[in-house]
């Protein structure tokens, strides 16, 4: 990175981020009434620029093409009609939901009469960089918003035209509220210095979150000097154990490796306990060759699995995101959890069963952000948990787990309130 280049992602930063400080200070006292008018006023700003919003991505679709980005990115990057409905839908369910900021978590009394209070508040300045899925810019807007933060996006460089459309449309939404424009920012450039920019930008963000491969978040917190929330990968493993349904079990692990291969809560592994395994595989696997799967086995799979190929160590614990699946069997529960806290990522795990007490061992040994029983990994989703979207997913232990909604991007004071009281 030349010296020119750092110096003017600095200066860029600079800006943005004492213009996001100011519009932070208004949002920390901005009624959770006119922050819902904004959110509502921003989904209508989408849905009235359905049109310009399909052409702008279009441009970015045709670009990505050129430029070789695999199935699964471009169906990542691409919006559709349905897709700027679900975005609109997302900002309305936010809007109905509490209001984090200001909520009193705890409040108690002391024998001195002094009391003390723990009250929810903003953190601030949060900073976003993503890859290829332009809703995350209406997410990530409507999230901050919603918690009283402003926020600076970097968005991937294969979406740019989509995000700065859906950024013209945040900024309608949020003047037509009465809140500054500068509550929500895009950073307009694929430079990539601005990257460590934003992540050194001690005083000025509170906070930033990477979203996308693992190269990119590694690259965000090797720089950082501010707090970063963040998960590398998402490993999902599917465990069906022997007291399983069998009907259940095949729905669920070909489902969740099917329906999104490209996303980070996709099934990356299925483990199967030995007992289950002849009355399941050949279903899993006529699925799994139906819809293309590749599948990579152990040895004492191979013979229930046809066409599979013998797995390498490299297999587990690899995010695939593409149409491939590493499959094991195992002797137990015990077995099942060693191999995923041995090659897992602490994202989402799943077990499949009808025993009460193999559940809630998998739930109390497995240490993930989501522990699911009898349902798919695709489920560890904030829109799935309520939350209406999503700022992301984290698996770190501080200061938030799993999916992360309005809430998650609070942080609290104390409020100590006396009647003259001094220590001494």
């Amino acid at each position: 990175m030349r010296a020119d280049q750092a110096a003017m992602a600095t200066e860029l930063v600079r800006t943005m981020g004492e213009r996001a400080r100011v519009a932070a200070r208004q949002l920390a006292v901005v009624s959770g009434a006119q922050k819902n008018l904004a959110l509502n006023q921003i989904a209508e700003a989408i849905l009235g620029g359905a049109r310009s919003l399909l052409m702008e991505n279009a441009k970015d679709v045709e670009a990505a093409k050129k430029d070789g980005l695999n199935a699964a990115m471009i169906g990542r990057l691409t919006l559709t009609e349905a897709k700027i409905q679900q975005i609109a839908v997302g900002l309305k369910e936010i809007a109905l939901q509490r209001d984090p900021v200001g909520e009193t978590m705890e409040a108690y009394e002391r024998p001195n009469g002094l009391r003390i209070e723990k009250r929810r508040v903003p953190l601030g300045v949060v900073a976003i960089i993503f890859e290829s899925r332009p809703n995350v810019t209406a997410d990530a807007a409507a999230i901050c918003l919603k918690s009283g933060n402003a926020c600076i996006l970097r968005g991937g460089k294969e979406a740019l035209s989509s995000n700065r459309a859906i950024a013209e449309r945040i900024h309608e939404g949020l003047t037509a509220a009465g809140i500054s424009p500068d509550a929500v920012q895009l950073v307009d450039t694929t430079d990539r210095a601005i990257v460590p920019a934003l992540a050194t930008a001690e005083g000025l963000i509170d906070l930033i979150i990477p979203r996308g491969g693992e190269g990119l978040i590694r690259s965000v917190v090797e720089a950082a000097t501010i707090p970063v929330i963040k998960h590398y990968k998402g490993v999902c493993h599917v465990y069906i154990d022997k007291a399983a349904d069998p009907d259940i079990a095949v729905k669920i692990a070909v489902s969740a490796k099917v329906d999104g291969v490209g996303v980070c809560n996709t099934e990356e592994c299925l483990l199967v306990h030995k007992d289950i395994a002849p009355k399941v595989f050949p279903r899993i696997a006529e699925a799994f060759r139906a819809k293309k799967v590749e599948m990579r086995a152990d040895q004492l799979s191979l013979g229930l699995l046809q066409n599979a190929k013998l797995a390498k160590e490299t297999d587990w614990g690899h995010e695939f995101l593409d149409y491939i699946i590493a499959i094991k069997q195992v002797a137990s529960t015990d077995e099942a959890i060693a191999h995923i806290t041995k090659y897992g990522s602490q994202h989402t795990d799943a077990i499949i069963t009808n025993d009460l007490i193999a559940a809630r061992k998998f739930i109390a040994e497995v240490d993930s952000a989501s522990v699911m029983v009898n349902a798919s990994t695709r489920f560890a989703d904030g829109g799935e948990y309520g939350l209406g979207a999503e700022i992301g997913i984290s698996t770190d232990k501080l200061h938030s787990r799993g999916p992360m909604g309005a809430a998650d991007l609070t942080t609290y004071k104390y409020i100590v309130t006396g009647n003259g009281h001094i220590r001494v």
